[in-house]
């Protein structure tokens, strides 16, 4: 590939290898998930285990312990408290959602504050916007292992879960039970969340969970194709965020290069915003179509 486009050395590069692997799991679970979460309107929740996650990932590094360990601990722990509740009505799951949330984002705080009064350097940075590049090889074993598990939830309760999506009423009218079929996908959220804030960070792994679903369900109403093309969306936007990190670093000349968590958030929102404004102009040229038809 030209110089221009992909810099010498990407591909052989251990870290952008690892990188990229880490990345395209996460993006691939998130867009699955993601999709769902877009369905059932449940963004908020999404944001919500992101914070726990935090809580978690943070209280590992603390202790010195692998900070995916800590979201994985942090966004289940955070899905039991809000399933716990018990409540049904989307009103009630918002407050109970929202006290999840305040009291994680304390117990963040402290512990943030506690990595970095000691010798633990760069963990705010780590657990906030991620460090996929400096992600321990270690790690890649049990990023498959969540991703697949992940994966074999949805898989297990697609029908059901896609019933309860769109219509929990009729779900459990025709004897669904959308009470543990939600227990299942918060699950499979938990486990996505975990692996996007590795990816991103925390405080951005809504814009990986949430952007590229969000951006296919706007190009097609079918399920299958908005899976499919959620993940592909998903894939480019990391993979691309990688490459650009790693060209970033010739940018300027102190060789430090930009987040890569920054380039992923940035082409993901470029491309809802593309899509978006493609919608509005089909609109718009409908409605100019129909005006016109009515005035002939």
């Amino acid at each position: 590939m030209p110089r221009w486009v992909i810099e010498p050395g990407f591909f052989s590069s251990p870290q952008v290898q690892g990188a990229l692997l880490i990345g395209g799991v996460a993006a691939v679970i998130s867009a699955v998930v993601g999709v769902f979460t877009v369905l059932r309107a449940q963004s908020f929740a999404g944001h919500a285990l992101a914070d726990t996650a935090a809580t978690g990932g943070s209280g590992m590094t603390l202790i010195g312990v692998n900070p995916l360990l800590g979201f994985v601990i942090g966004a289940v722990g955070g899905t039991g408290a809000m399933e716990a509740s018990g409540v049904r009505h989307a009103r009630g799951r918002d407050l109970a959602t929202g006290i999840v949330l305040g009291a994680s984002i304390g117990l963040a705080s402290l512990f943030l504050y506690l990595d970095t009064t000691t010798a633990t350097t760069g963990a705010t940075q780590q657990i906030l916007f991620g460090s996929v590049f400096a992600t321990a090889p270690g790690t890649v074993p049990m990023v498959i292992a969540l991703g697949v598990t992940s994966l074999a939830i949805i898989a297990i309760a697609y029908r059901p879960l896609l019933y309860s999506s769109i219509s929990p009423e009729i779900a459990a009218a025709g004897g669904i039970p959308v009470r543990l079929v939600s227990l299942a996908y918060m699950l499979a959220l938990a486990f996505a969340v975990a692996l996007s804030s590795l990816a991103v960070g925390a405080i951005l792994s809504t814009a990986l969970l949430i952007g590229p679903p969000a951006t296919a369900v706007r190009v097609t109403r079918r399920v299958t194709r908005a899976l499919l093309a959620a993940i592909a969306l998903g894939i480019f936007s990391t993979w691309l965020g990688v490459l650009l990190a790693y060209d970033s670093a010739t940018w300027f000349t102190d060789n430090n290069g930009l987040p890569v968590s920054f380039f992923i958030v940035a082409v993901i929102f470029s491309l809802y915003l593309a899509v978006d404004l493609l919608a509005l102009h089909r609109r718009r040229e409908r409605h100019t179509a129909v005006t016109a038809r009515v005035a002939a």
